[in-house]
């Protein structure tokens, strides 16, 4: 197992990833090459920094993925807000989800700042 694998933040990013994924199959088949792609990429790229972090060598640097992971979060916000706003689709349940990783995160970095 890896070190990643371990921590709470990368499991409910892939909740969170599976969520929106579920998600995406309740939008228009025209907005595959738009919003789809846009959320499921941005998605992604949460629990791969988490990931991609965690093979760094120090805190520094760790930190740095994680912030990106974190600006990954927004733009799933700002999309999923964007989905609901087009298509009247529910997106409570995966906000809920940005909000938890988001303080998970958010609790992750300051860890590694004390830690410093």
């Amino acid at each position: 197992m890896y070190k990643f694998e371990k921590l709470i933040v990368w499991q409910k990013a892939l909740s969170l990833l599976k969520s929106v994924y579920l998600l995406c199959n309740k939008l228009p088949t025209d907005e595959k090459n738009n919003i789809v792609n846009q959320i499921k990429r941005a998605t992604l790229s949460i629990s791969l920094n988490i990931a991609e972090g965690s093979g760094s060598e120090n805190d520094k640097e760790y930190k740095r993925f994680l912030f990106i992971a974190k600006k990954s979060l927004f733009e799933v916000i700002a999309t999923l807000k964007v989905i609901n706003y087009l298509y009247k689709i529910n997106v409570d349940e995966q906000i809920q989800m940005t909000d938890e990783v988001g303080k998970l995160l958010n609790g992750f970095i300051n860890k590694l700042k004390t830690d410093s």
